[in-house]
């Protein structure tokens, strides 16, 4: 009997040359025209050739028909030898014949050989389906870790922006303070004390809202790292079955580490289906997906806040400075219009004061000339009996001293009148003078204080976070 080859049935020995192509995948490019190492995932898309005759458990994804390198398979097998018998020494018994022809009806039974052809195929397949998935998972590993350090330095900004808002709050806060040791009558709530109170509660309000984005960006890197976890366990799981699965294809019958395994046949209750395998990681790279998706729109959301954050602070800034400049401007022109009225009145002060200087002397002048002439009369009532006659002296005397009663009286109301009007104009002056102190210290309050500390509010950069 012709005595036949052992034929070549491990995947190392079949492949040859072209398992190469097997584990990189370029065989998979030529029936799908999908790349295996870097292929574009799309949640939902299936490619044209995997809606047409796809396997069950990967049909939105490879084709089910045999690679075309393993086609190769039956011109490499070739067809099956005769296994000769073992030649019969003398005196053997006729179980020999029989056992020698039983292992060449074994050697020729139909099947063995499809068998190992069709289950070496079935490995080279399911190596491209783990292949394809593991570089699908590393994809979203990698497209994840990229995320999750994108976001990270948005984080990373939103505390920098959040640090960078307690300088204005303070500011904001000390102008009110010091605004608060102004003096009646300028002590009250004028346009600067409300674009303050303003800009203290847009400060508060953007605080809150950096306080709640920067926890919901924390618990989003947490997320990508959960899925990133899922994603990496399903990888490793990926890349043990790949190396099980190669060194099984590797295995031939001249391989010195096979033995017999009888407990192998039987199927694990908790074995996944194809389906629900791919399904797996599927939903694994789904969900990874999504959760990139979501950090892509926060990292978005965070640019746009810190944006209008950093915008609002300075127009509010600019809006209180404006403020600032503008009271003080007027508490200037008060001022210089105060000082001008005390110039005025220091002024007419001093001619009252001249006036009544004058007054007092002319009612002094005058004073003389009615006491020689009271004196007169006063002397001449003393003349004894019929010499007190109404004489012509006496009525000259008489009408001396009324011509000089009147102008004394009229001198003496218009020398009280000029006093009281020289109290009016002290009065008005310690009022003007006290006003020009008030509003010297609201202006020192508003320029040195305030104004001079506002020079330190932050800058767009560091209120954006990027400083």
């Amino acid at each position: 009997m012709e005595e036949h080859a052992e034929p070549p049935s491990c995947l190392h020995c079949l492949l040859g040359r072209n398992r190469a192509e097997v584990l990189s995948g370029s065989s998979f490019r030529k029936q799908t025209g999908k790349s295996v190492t870097a292929p574009t995932w799309q949640l939902g898309e299936r490619s044209s050739s995997a809606q047409k005759g796809c396997s069950v458990g990967t049909s939105a994804y490879l084709c089910s028909q045999p690679h075309a390198n393993y086609k190769r398979y039956n011109v490499h097998l070739g067809p099956c030898r005769e296994i000769p018998p073992a030649p019969s020494p003398e005196g053997d018994s006729d179980s020999r014949p029989e056992a020698a022809r039983r292992r060449h009806d074994t050697a020729r039974a139909p099947g063995l050989l499809p068998n190992r052809q069709g289950s070496t195929a079935a490995l080279g397949q399911r190596l491209q389906d783990v292949h394809f998935w593991k570089a699908e998972l590393q994809k979203e590993i990698e497209d994840l870790d990229a995320e999750t350090g994108l976001l990270a330095a948005q984080k990373l900004r939103l505390e920098r922006a959040l640090d960078a808002t307690a300088l204005p709050y303070a500011i904001a806060t000390d102008n009110l303070q010091c605004r608060e040791r102004r003096q009646s009558p300028d002590l009250v709530c004028d346009e600067v004390e409300k674009e303050l109170l303003k800009e203290a509660e847009l400060i508060r309000d953007i605080q809150e809202l950096l306080k709640r984005t920067l926890l919901q960006a924390v618990n989003q890197m947490r997320l990508n790292r959960d899925h990133k976890e899922v994603c990496e366990r399903d990888w490793s799981d990926k890349v043990e079955t790949y190396n099980i699965d190669d060194k099984c294809g590797r295995y031939s019958n001249q391989s010195t580490n096979i033995q017999f395994h009888p407990s192998s046949m039987k199927f694990e209750e908790s074995a996944s289906t194809p389906e629900t395998w791919a399904k797996f990681s599927h939903d694994n790279i789904y969900r990874a997906e999504q959760e990139k998706l979501a950090s892509i729109n926060l990292r978005v959301l965070i640019d746009n806040i810190l944006h209008d954050v950093s915008r609002d602070l300075r127009a509010q800034c600019d809006a209180v400075n404006e403020a600032f400049a503008k009271h003080c401007e007027e508490l200037d022109d008060t001022k210089h219009k105060l000082e001008y009225h005390l110039k005025n009145i220091l002024k007419e002060i001093g001619d009252q004061e001249a006036n009544i200087a004058a007054l007092k002397q002319a009612i002094k002048d005058k004073e003389a000339p009615m006491k020689v002439a009271q004196t007169r009369l006063y002397d001449r009532s003393f003349r004894p009996n019929v010499e007190l006659c109404r004489d012509e002296a006496q009525f000259r005397l008489t009408s001396e001293v009324e011509a000089l009663t009147e102008p004394i009286e009229s001198l003496k109301k218009k020398l009280l009148e000029s006093e009281q009007s020289l109290a009016n104009l002290e009065d008005t002056r310690m009022n003007l003078e006290k006003e020009i102190a008030v509003k010297t210290n609201s202006i020192f309050i508003d320029r040195q204080k305030c104004m001079a500390h506002r020079i330190h509010y932050p800058v767009v950069l560091k209120l954006a976070g990027y400083q």
